[in-house]
């Protein structure tokens, strides 16, 4: 396997890396070679040493490495670029310009981060100190993370908390931010400037409209979805739909279909929803309700566990809707 870079050319070791004084320390062609990985410059790039045809990893001239920094095979790394520590790039991720990581991070293969976005940052958080430690920030494979989206590490040292998360598939949009110790679940979208306060969990296949605002230790369900402009300081559950301040809709049919929920687990949450949330009760009998119904459906039961593990309670059910939401967010 070969080292590309960008515009300079071809070949194991590659002279320009000689003049880029910039760099984070003045790297020699060759610092150390062993088990399958080889040291250029102070850049380790893992499994370099091999004789099959893997793509090379391609680095723009004017981009600046660290030399903790770990790049795997068919990565490729464009203008202006900096990768800052303890950074891991899996097979194939892509910075396409301006891009700045700061480790401790981690980012699954095939990943790609448009120009302006800025990832491992210290939190934004008055009790975290500079020069205090991070669990950092861990991102899944195959995410696409738009025009200056920016991602904070996390507040908590490694061992006392986990990384700042983002699973697999996600696509994050133009200037959405995720604060730190946040975490996102597999095939989540964020829209255009949606925002994630510190602490917040987010599950798998949840929609998050534009200028979405969610507060710090927030939980968002399962294929939940929330409409544009929407702010929420409580929990919504799994399959629900919030389309005002605080408030859940009802469920979120469309994207239950779409994902292959069979019709009588949609009708068991329609009926769980109906009797726990259409008539305002008291928490320990939403909570007795779902647990009764969750005995005949997986995803009733799915719904009874998140409500009853609430902290910061749930958002309120709107008084203009009974809990049958048909509508297509994307209509």
């Amino acid at each position: 396997m070969r080292l590309v870079l960008i515009g300079v050319g071809v070949g194991p070791v590659p002279e320009v890396f000689h003049h880029q004084a910039h760099r984070f320390g003045h790297g020699k062609s060759v610092v150390g070679v062993g088990r399958n990985r080889v040291v250029r410059c102070g850049v380790r790039f893992v499994e370099m040493l091999t004789t099959t045809d893997e793509p090379a990893a391609k680095i723009h001239p004017t981009a600046t490495i660290d030399p903790e920094a770990e790049l795997s095979p068919g990565v490729e790394v464009g203008p202006n670029c900096t990768i800052r520590g303890d950074v891991k790039l899996g097979r194939g991720v892509v910075l396409i310009a301006n891009v700045f990581l700061q480790g401790p991070l981690e980012v699954g293969e095939g990943t790609v981060m448009y120009p302006n976005v800025c990832v491992g940052f210290p939190p934004q958080d008055f009790k975290f100190k500079p020069g205090m430690a991070s669990a950092g920030v861990k991102i899944g494979s195959q995410c696409v993370l738009r025009e200056g989206m920016t991602i904070h590490q996390a507040s908590k040292a490694p061992g006392a908390g986990p990384p700042t998360t983002v699973g697999d598939r996600c696509f994050l949009m133009v200037q959405s931010h995720l604060g730190h110790d946040a975490r996102i679940g597999n095939d989540v979208v964020m829209c255009n400037g949606a925002m994630l306060a510190g602490h917040t969990e987010v599950g798998d296949k949840v929609t998050i409209s534009g200028n979405v605002a969610i507060h710090q230790f927030v939980r968002v369900g399962r294929l939940a979805m929330l409409s544009g402009l929407v702010a929420i300081s409580r929990d919504l559950p799994p399959f629900c739909i919030s389309g005002e301040r605080n408030t859940m809709h009802g469920l979120n049919q469309v994207g239950l279909r779409r994902n292959g929920v069979p019709r009588e687990e949609i009708t068991m949450l329609r009926r769980a929803f109906r009797e726990a949330f259409r008539v305002r009760l008291p928490r320990s009998e939403q909570n007795a309700i779902l647990a009764e119904l969750g005995k005949q459906s997986a995803h009733v039961r799915e719904l009874a566990e998140f409500c009853a593990a609430s902290k910061r309670g749930l958002v309120a059910v709107s008084a203009n809707h009974g809990g049958d939401s048909e509508s297509d967010p994307d209509a």
